[in-house]
């Protein structure tokens, strides 16, 4: 009689699925990246409400709203670093800068973020709320 041979079984490799694409662009990430670095500033963030809710400013009046705690050549610095990004316009009249809110870079973004990311609605949905994008 024979008895049957025992064959040691060989360990199975774990396969271990490949992680997921980003279907956003690193080009999207570095720049919303940049702007929202830009915007982790107090002053700057405030700027660029004070341009949102009254339209085209000038620094004086910016450091005015600012108060006490920024002074004029820092503002003026957050306002070009601002301009540097495409996040403020500038308009010269005379001797005298006007600032603007530019929304172009940041609407671009966001777009092709949403696009990218809100499978197809334009939308993110978390837990107990949603972000949405919608061009006027």
């Amino acid at each position: 009689m024979s008895t049957p041979s025992t064959v040691a079984a060989k360990p199975r490799k774990k396969v271990i699925p490949a992680p997921p694409r980003l279907t956003v662009s690193e080009r999207i990430i570095k720049g919303l990246t940049d702007v929202f670095d830009l915007l982790s500033d107090e002053s700057r963030l405030t700027i660029l409400l004070a341009l949102a809710q009254r339209g085209e400013m000038h620094v004086s009046e910016l450091c005015d709203l600012l108060g006490r705690k920024v002074s004029q050549p820092a503002v003026s610095h957050h306002l070009r670093l601002l301009r540097d990004r495409n996040l403020v316009g500038c308009r010269r009249d005379g001797k005298h800068n006007y600032y603007r809110l530019d929304s172009a870079l940041v609407r671009d973004l966001l777009e092709q973020f949403f696009t990218a990311s809100g499978n197809g609605h334009k939308q993110l949905n978390f837990e107990d709320f949603s972000l949405a994008f919608k061009r006027k």
